[in-house]
């Protein structure tokens, strides 16, 4: 049994140590933004979060997320109240087809919560393990800045509030 938490939630997981992370989002959590690309780490498409950093899902086995808080794209908000990566992604009509669009976010949101304020150079560099093959490469970047963007505004925000 492996403990781990995601999108705030406490599982207990009863699975194989090697079981991938995928498979267990997917199957035993029911949460299927995460998706199976080519199921060797080479495409993005199962990137989530794993105590910050991006982390490719499919190739993750649960033995090693003991005690982790791993977040997924259900975890950056909700179809109501999208986050601000969603947000930015709606705005600058990212998707084509989707299928790599959740493992983009993630690998994004990692990269801006580090680093809001990112280079374009900085993003591209970052994005580099995740492929789009439709071909919508441009309005992604535009995307993550938008996201950067809102996020700064938000840190701003919050500190104003803290300092008054």
């Amino acid at each position: 049994m492996v403990s781990l938490t995601v999108n705030g939630t406490s599982h207990e997981i009863q699975a194989e140590p090697d079981t991938p992370l995928l498979y267990v989002l997917r199957d035993e959590l029911g949460l299927h933004g995460a998706k199976y690309g080519c199921g060797l780490g080479q495409c993005g498409a199962c990137t989530v979060m794993v105590g910050g950093e991006a982390v490719l899902s499919c190739v993750t086995p649960l033995v090693l997320l003991e005690g982790k808080a791993v977040t997924t794209v259900e975890g950056l908000g909700t179809i109501e109240a999208p986050g601000p990566m969603q947000d930015a992604f709606i705005a600058e009509q990212a998707a084509q087809c989707g299928y790599c669009i959740p493992g983009m976010m993630m690998r994004a949101q990692a990269l801006l919560e580090r680093d809001p304020g990112a280079s374009r150079e900085t993003i591209q560099a970052h994005m580099a393990p995740n492929l789009c093959r439709c071909g919508t490469h441009m309005r992604i970047l535009a995307a993550i800045e938008r996201a950067g963007e809102a996020m700064r505004a938000a840190a701003a925000g919050n500190s104003g509030t803290r300092a008054g």
